[in-house]
């Protein structure tokens, strides 16, 4: 896995955590569920980046 993956899906995991305390905080469930499938997504593009990893060796 590239360093510039992990920061990219680092990043995008934060922002989706950023995005669910907003949407906590404010009660607004549409930007609270948009938080968790950012971090969703960014779970699955490393995991996918590990499996790549592994073929690679």
């Amino acid at each position: 896995m590239s360093t510039e993956d992990k920061i990219k899906n680092k990043i995008e995991n934060l922002g989706g955590k950023a995005k669910e305390a907003i949407g906590k905080a404010t009660g607004d469930n549409d930007t609270k569920n948009e938080g968790r499938g950012d971090q969703a997504k960014s779970s699955l593009k490393d995991a996918g980046e590990k499996v790549k990893d592994v073929f690679k060796k």
